[in-house]
């Protein structure tokens, strides 16, 4: 479109105060609204299509105004405070703005030549998690896009440190005659670790896995008998705070199963790893000092806007020396400075670090504790509203922000069809949000608390549309 700077310029005035209006009014709703609606996809891609790709431009305001329209009927609100489904956190405001800001600054945070800003806040807010987690001081992190590369990143760290202690770089001579590893996981770990290892090229299938006791923790005992049989270096993948039930592996027993030995340990606490902020639920996550790498997402529990995992790695070389990318064209940073890309796979990439810095400054080590302590009260208060109905049975201990529930057929069909119709009923009713799982070959009921905003009202609200459309006809 041709148009001189100054319209551009007023254009561009009106177009984000008016995505400004839209957006408020969207999240001054969000509390009251139905958290889902059905929506026929056809046509709503017919709606999105109109004619096709127009040949010439269409108004900027119409756009934003089309998709907002659009999006109050086909979205899910997922950043509302009754939203129980896998473990989503809505967006702090304080976040949502900073994110905003990233998005109008339109920084490449890959290198500190092109954002000395990005670089610092990611240092920073690094920094600052590695205090707050008990971590080990020197650590590196790496801000990526979530719990997948955030174990990525880690476990190519562990692929590098492992090999080369065997003598063999495998960044450079690949895994092609590559000596032996053996990674070791347990029989609850993650779907993203396992498909961390297939891309690493470790192969999924290849793992050893650990059996677990009723709460899903891996059993260091059953560990250590199968350690007892490798002679290779091992790569153990652990977890804190179990997908479904929020339980932590004994991390202080596996790290001693792997003291005598040429071993990596990586913890998985996408989650789960806040509880080490919280005095009240720190004991969880006891020994995680002594992993050599964990990662974490910041989309969760911490409440930023989506694209936001951490990797942290105590051997800061094996990370760097995994992630490192180069050209000629590159302007490389000073000793003093920090390349982001040193630390992720990835160069082009948004400045995540801002929405981090932000929240933690907002939060302060109190609001982050304060945060994982009334989630995990809330996701009691749900488990003993729901716990009343005599056809309802709690399947975990609830020791973090995850309930599990089954529901008993008083028609006496079956539990686990049951269920599924429960849920899918709850979906349907829009009041709240969650979604099933398989828990040791039962179908359940998976609810998980994480929302700054999320009352107890909101878990009373819901859990009585739990109970009423468990006892439909």
């Amino acid at each position: 479109m041709d148009m001189n700077l100054d319209q551009t310029r007023a254009s561009r005035s009106e177009l984000l105060g008016r995505t400004s209006e839209l957006a408020n009014q969207f999240l001054d709703g969000l509390g009251d609204r139905p958290v889902s609606r059905t929506v026929d996809f056809d046509k709503l891609l017919a709606e999105m299509e109109e004619n096709g790709l127009p040949f010439d431009g269409g108004d900027s305001i119409q756009i934003v105004e089309q998709l907002s329209e659009l999006a109050a009927r086909a979205i899910v609100a997922t950043a509302g405070p009754r939203y129980f489904g896998f473990v989503v956190g809505g967006s702090l405001p304080v976040a949502v703005a900073a994110d905003w800001l990233t998005a109008a600054w339109d920084q490449n945070a890959a290198f500190y030549a092109h954002s000395p800003l990005a670089a610092a806040a990611e240092q920073i807010a690094g920094n600052w998690l590695i205090e707050l987690f008990g971590l080990s001081k020197g650590a590196s992190v790496g801000f990526v896009t979530g719990g997948t590369m955030a174990n990525f990143t880690a476990l190519a760290a562990a692929r590098h440190a492992l090999l080369g202690k065997l003598g063999w770089d495998v960044e450079q001579q690949g895994l092609f005659g590559a000596p032996a590893i053996t990674v070791i996981t347990s029989d609850e770990s993650h779907v993203s670790i396992l498909a961390s290892l297939q891309m690493l090229g470790l192969g999924s299938r290849q793992v050893v896995r650990v059996p677990t006791d009723d709460q899903g923790r891996m059993r260091s005992d059953q560990l250590q008998s199968i350690l007892a049989g490798i002679q290779t270096p091992v790569l153990v993948c652990a977890q804190a705070g179990n997908v479904n039930t929020g339980s932590f592996d004994p991390i202080p027993e596996i790290a001693a199963c792997l003291r005598e030995r040429s071993s990596w340990l990586h913890v998985d606490g996408a989650f789960g790893l806040w509880a080490a902020a919280s005095p009240a639920h720190r004991s969880f996550a006891r020994g995680i000092e002594l992993a050599d790498s964990v990662s974490v997402d910041c989309h969760k529990w911490l409440n930023v806007p989506y694209d936001s995992g951490l990797v942290i790695v105590r051997d800061a070389a094996a990370h760097q020396a995994a992630m490192t990318l180069n050209a000629a064209y590159y302007v490389t940073a000073r000793r003093a400075e920090r390349d982001n890309c040193n630390w992720v796979p990835e160069a082009s990439r948004r400045a995540r670090g801002f929405t981090v810095y932000a929240a933690l400054r907002f939060l302060g080590r109190k609001g982050i504790a304060e945060l994982v302590d009334r989630c995990c009260e809330l996701a009691q208060r749900m488990a003993n509203r729901l716990s009343k109905a005599p056809a309802v049975t709690i399947l975990n201990d609830v020791v973090l922000n995850q309930v599990l529930v089954r529901f008993s057929d008083p028609s006496g069909n079956d539990d686990d069809e049951f269920t599924a119709t429960v849920i899918r009923r709850v979906q349907e009713d829009g009041t709240c949000w969650l979604g099933g799982t398989t828990w040791h070959g039962m179908h359940a009921m998976r609810i998980s608390i994480s929302n700054w905003s999320t009352t107890e009202k909101d878990i009373d609200i819901s859990a009585k549309a739990i109970l009423r459309c468990a006892s439909q006809k």
